[in-house]
């Protein structure tokens, strides 16, 4: 009974969110209500023990990836309205398209993958003495064991790609100072000239 009164609050309490997130016009909203949704999310996972993608969801998408749509909102003029032009609508209908036969193929796939039996079932984290039984135990026993070379070459291309990041913004930060020293100069060097003038 619980599970199906939270069920049904957290879903009511998601779409909320999300049509604010939608109809609203100032971006503080937005992306505060797009924070709440995805932590609502979250709880679907609690309900269902998955206690580890639970955790992912607030940690991923509510910290990282909300930063990130904060940081990128930042560049834009949130004031001024946008006019939408599709230049392409063949290519609009094509992806659209594909989006709805991944969600299909997502529906039907644990329909076809029933009678699947896996090599390293739920649970498996009860056969080594010492370790507490749970999702997040048996996720790491199967990242840290079958998975552990991709695992690792992951955790490397992102630390390459932060490093990069990093590294081109500290580019764009110098040029950016040179061209602001530069017309500084330029501008005291102008109202020198023009004093020295009367």
């Amino acid at each position: 009974m619980f599970e199906v009164v939270a069920f049904y609050l957290f879903a009511i309490l998601t779409i909320v969110m999300f049509v604010i997130t939608v109809t609203t016009k100032n971006a503080l909203y937005a992306l505060s209500s797009l924070a709440a949704g995805m932590i609502f999310i979250s709880a679907f996972f609690f309900l269902l023990e998955a206690d580890f993608l639970g955790v992912v969801q607030i940690i991923v998408y509510t910290g990282a990836v909300m930063a990130l749509y904060a940081f990128g909102m930042m560049f834009f003029d949130t004031i001024s309205d946008v006019e939408e032009k599709i230049a392409n609508p063949r290519l609009t209908f094509l992806l659209t398209g594909l989006v709805a036969l991944v969600v299909v193929v997502i529906i039907v796939s644990p329909i076809v993958g029933a009678n699947i039996t896996a090599h390293y079932p739920v649970g498996i984290s009860g056969n080594f003495p010492g370790v507490i039984v749970g999702n997040v135990q048996d996720i790491g026993i199967v990242l840290f064991t079958k998975y552990l070379i991709p695992f690792e070459l992951a955790a490397v291309m992102l630390l390459v790609a932060m490093i990069g990041g990093i590294i081109l913004a500290g580019k764009k930060m110098d040029m950016d100072l040179v061209q602001d020293t530069v017309q500084e100069q330029n501008h005291l060097h102008s109202d020198f000239n023009n004093k020295k003038d009367v």
